[in-house]
């Protein structure tokens, strides 16, 4: 167990939340308790965030930001936290989806990240390992706070339709999730379109592939295999994947088709069954 007299601030972004947690919520006079009390958690609770122990969510660190007066300090300190708790080797990535100012994505089999609801998310996550799923389901959808800048990334999602029809979890999570895509239909920066299996063969057959673009640094192409992630800047490659994105777009639905195809599938994959 951390012993809170000795938490090093500087260690992690998370050890220096909980510094910083602990370090207003003394200067308030108040215990874990009273604290907790107030913003409706378990002293507990509050004691597990102070000593590094457990994450904080982007709820609690606004109602403690509010009860301690602290200006949002815990609020703004939460995406830090959470970057921090991804796999080292994706973390660059989070750096890219923040930084960049288009980001397009092709995926084969399943909806990314950046679109999934808790419960696809949570089931995906747990498909081998469900240690700390929780707090990994929370990391991953902290990652969709980049859509909430004031300048978000226009985004482009090329989905393949078997990304539809393969139950992750159950057919609630289904429904569910493809009904969240629908909620982005009239957002003209998140668009998605699908890739019918009609297609055939096509540019994408060599797998998933995410496009970053940035107002002034050179494109990113980012790949991924088992535990690994490659982004490359290397200018013949981001062609030939940018050649292939296009190619991918040309061959998908359109946006108002694809949106049709998803409630179709929705609703006759995963709607109401009648006994």
């Amino acid at each position: 167990m951390v012993n809170i007299n000795t938490l090093d601030p500087g260690a992690s972004p998370l050890d220096y939340y909980g510094f910083e947690l602990r370090r207003c919520r003394e200067a308030a006079g108040l215990t874990q308790r009273q604290l907790g009390e107030i913003v409706n958690y378990t002293g507990s609770l509050i004691g597990q965030i102070e000593t590094a122990r457990k994450l904080p969510s982007l709820e609690f660190s606004e109602r403690v930001d509010v009860a301690l007066g602290t200006g949002g300090l815990l609020t703004r300190l939460v995406p830090l936290v959470m970057r921090s708790q991804l796999p080292t080797w994706f973390r660059e990535v989070a750096e890219l989806e923040v930084r960049a100012v288009e980001i397009c994505s092709f995926q084969t089999h399943m909806v990314l990240g950046l679109l999934q609801t808790p419960a696809y998310a949570r089931a995906v996550l747990g498909a081998v390992n469900r240690s700390k799923l929780d707090d990994r389901t929370a990391v991953r959808l902290a990652r969709q706070q980049v859509f909430e800048k004031e300048e978000p990334p226009v985004f482009w999602a090329v989905l393949s339709e078997a990304a539809l029809h393969l139950e992750i979890g159950d057919r609630e999570t289904m429904r569910g999730q493809l009904a969240h895509l629908l909620t982005f239909e009239d957002n003209p920066r998140i668009n998605i379109q699908v890739l019918p299996f009609s297609v055939g063969s096509h540019a994408g057959l060599t797998g998933a592939f995410d496009l970053y673009r940035f107002a002034s640094d050179p494109t990113i192409l980012y790949t991924e295999t088992y535990g690994s992630g490659h982004p490359t800047a290397n200018p013949e490659t981001v062609k030939d994947c940018s050649l292939r994105y296009d190619h991918l777009q040309a061959a998908a639905l359109s946006l108002k088709d694809s949106a049709e195809l998803i409630r179709r599938v929705m609703e006759d994959r995963y709607g109401e069954q009648v006994a």
